[in-house]
């Protein structure tokens, strides 16, 4: 059996950084930003490159072990085959090991990419099977989901196959990223977690994670309430404390504020009238940039553009 053709031209894709758990809903919430990282994949008649301009280009590998390149390899294998050789350039922008959901973006760019290249591809993997394998590759579905779909997601993992709800934000929620210059990683984050925890945390979560929803959604003068969280954030706050520091200045002065995925990045969620007033909390330690909230998830673009 013949395998799949790809097409001749360039592909182009763009993929939105992401905040994932945004307070009570750990490993279920995503929220897309716009901040982005573009690849641009070419099939060729053999061989391998790798191109990195902006973030990682110091750092990461040129060769099949590059998280992009990966991810491509496993979606081929989905579509029916890999092509003979590959070009690929990667223009980063989102920040590495600050929970953002660089890794993810990686992932979607690549299995986003390869449907793309693949005659037919839309079709042979579609959007359930592409949420389901980069969930697969990501190990949660939770960043994934809100980097393919943008705005704001809910994902779980029924009869082992990631799921996903898209919901739209409201129009006058603002974010506003707090980005420190070091990193911690998500595995070292994750290990500070309990096994358990006490019944009362659990029950006030799922309350504030509903409350999220409402929030979020439609009524963002409840976000201070609603982004309450019981469950990750204070367990973790021994790897970022000067995020955890944050984080409790700003909802002290009544502002949401919540752990980006596994940090150390803090997330605002305001409005255009108290955005760029926020900015006075980075001081020396952190980068604060408002941002957009990003609702059309992972796209091919036109080469130019």
């Amino acid at each position: 059996m013949a395998g799949p053709a790809f097409r001749a031209a360039a592909v182009r894709v763009r993929v939105p950084a992401t905040s994932a758990n945004l307070g009570p809903g750990f490993d279920a919430f995503g929220l897309a930003l716009g901040l982005y990282d573009d690849i641009v994949v070419r099939v060729a008649d053999s061989g391998l490159t790798v191109d990195i301009a902006g973030e990682g280009a110091e750092t990461l590998a040129r060769d099949e072990r590059h998280l992009v390149v990966r991810s491509m390899r496993a979606a081929f294998d989905r579509l029916g085959g890999q092509p003979r050789g590959l070009e690929v350039v990667c223009a980063n922008r989102i920040p590495h090991g600050r929970g953002l959901g660089s890794s993810s973006a990686a992932i979607c760019a690549g299995v986003v990419a390869a449907r793309a290249v693949t005659i037919g591809g839309p079709s042979a993997l579609d959007d359930a099977a592409l949420l389901a394998l980069a969930s697969e590759l990501e190990g949660h579905p939770d960043n994934v989901a809100a980097c393919l779909a943008g705005g704001f997601t809910i994902a779980w993992t029924d009869e082992d196959a990631a799921r996903a709800v898209r919901l739209e934000p409201a129009a006058q929620v603002v974010p506003v990223v707090f980005i420190p210059s070091t990193e911690v990683l998500t595995e070292t984050a994750r290990g500070l977690l309990p096994k358990s925890v006490p019944l009362a945390d659990a029950a006030a979560n799922a309350g504030r994670s509903a409350l999220l929803v409402e929030a979020l959604t439609k009524r963002p003068e409840l976000l201070l309430p609603a982004t309450e969280d019981r469950l990750h954030q204070d367990y973790r706050a021994s790897a970022m404390p000067d995020s955890a520091a944050l984080v409790a200045a700003l909802r002290s002065e009544g502002i949401p504020a919540v752990i980006s995925g596994a940090g150390p990045t803090v997330l605002a969620l305001t409005d255009e009238a108290g955005a760029d007033k926020l900015l006075q909390f980075a001081g020396p330690t952190f980068a604060a940039h408002r941002l957009l909230l990003d609702r059309d998830g992972a796209r091919v673009l036109p080469l130019d553009g």
